[in-house]
């Protein structure tokens, strides 16, 4: 029996598209010139307001809006909103058959993080507590979308990365010429010195051959990880890549299922685990592949929203590195993301710890219900 009190009572949905400041580019999506937000609020009969959010590259954001407000929406009024973990699974398998992973699971994410939101200021308790309340610290890098970059503002760009206090960075990778992927990582690792910790990505951009080939041409240059060297479906790829080289392999904002991440963890043989929660169902299926880290003795990271997987990470026993994303999502929050001598700090907030500025967010408005 639903519980009046905790009932869910009503139900909006926002869409957005927040420009870029400058155009940023990447081996397999291109350019990208915006993000899309999509925000869904939830209301009890109690009073108490959820905010949850999912975002894109810059497509596909008008039908995860439609699938909220038209489907979900209907759906998800008059439930109970403490039931968090039963509207999780009810949504996965209701929609299951026409948008398994996919859509579906960017918009299940904004719905169990408005629910969590709601059950935290329930108790009037933090994210990072409720979650596992580890560590109101954790190791981060920044993650650069710098493809399309000459190398000097490359360089120039992760000068910047480190007189902001990161001790950890990111480049892409993927370049038609391997040989300047290669000159541009000895590069970065000549600028930042022996001390800072460096992982490249290729947004799965090669084939597993082309992989191995630059994995082993870069080895010299000590690399933390290689994140996405081939497209996700090809777990044993992975496994390929692994054996013939000697940097750990990561990846996981392309994973979008629980099960998903099983499968790459028993085939892929992964050094570190990625899942996003705005695509992975959520602060629940974040949470699952935490978990499922854990088990198999594995660190759990992140991809993107930072503002929030600061939270997340700080709750884990497990936790790995931080991605700050070059979307940035924070600028248009009350509290954006602060580092301190190169690490994360959770923000002091009841919730999930994300509040969005509305006077520097309704400008970019596109839909609402």
């Amino acid at each position: 029996m639903t519980n009046e009190m905790t009932k869910i009572e009503a139900i909006k949905v926002e869409y957005y598209q927040v420009p870029l400041a400058e155009v940023l580019s990447d081996a397999k999506h291109g350019d990208h010139t915006h993000f899309e937000l999509i925000v869904m609020r939830i209301t009890t009969a109690d009073g108490f307001e959820g905010v949850g959010y999912t975002y894109t590259s810059g497509k596909g954001g008008r039908a995860i809006f439609s699938l909220l407000n038209d489907e979900m929406k209907p759906l998800l009024l008059g439930q109970d909103s403490a039931e968090i973990y039963r509207i999780w699974d009810q949504l996965q398998w209701h929609f299951h058959y026409v948008g398994r992973g996919g859509l579906l699971s960017f918009a299940i994410s904004a719905v169990d993080i408005a629910l969590w939101d709601i059950k935290c200021k329930r108790i009037n308790q933090p994210l990072w507590q409720v979650a596992g309340g580890v560590s109101q610290r954790v190791n981060c890098y920044a993650g650069g979308i710098d493809l399309n970059f000459s190398e000097q503002k490359l360089l120039d760009n992760i000068k910047g990365y480190l007189d902001l206090g990161f001790k950890a960075v990111k480049i892409k990778v993927g370049k038609a010429d391997y040989k300047e992927d290669v000159r541009r990582v000895e590069a970065v690792r000549k600028l930042i010195g022996p001390d800072v910790t460096f992982m490249v990505d290729a947004n799965y951009s090669l084939t597993s051959e082309q992989a191995i080939r630059f994995s082993r041409a870069i080895e010299h240059c000590d690399i933390k990880w290689f994140e996405e060297p081939t497209i996700p479906d090809d777990y044993m790829g992975y496994a390929n890549i692994a054996d013939a080289t000697n940097i750990p392999l990561a990846m996981g904002e392309n994973l979008h299922t629980i099960h998903e991440f099983t499968y790459a963890i028993a085939q892929s043989k992964l050094g570190f685990l990625q899942p996003d929660a705005s695509n992975i169902g959520g602060i629940t299926g974040w949470l699952q592949v935490a978990q499922l880290a854990y088990a198999n003795n594995l660190p759990v990271c992140s991809h993107g929203m930072h503002e929030l997987h600061v939270s997340l990470l700080a709750s884990q026993p497990n936790a790995g590195y931080l991605e700050v994303h070059s979307f940035p999502i924070d600028q248009y929050t009350t509290h954006p993301l602060k580092i301190e001598q190169g690490k994360a700090c959770v923000p002091d907030l009841i919730g999930t710890g994300v509040e969005f500025d509305q006077t520097l967010l309704n400008p970019y408005l596109i839909l609402q219900s």
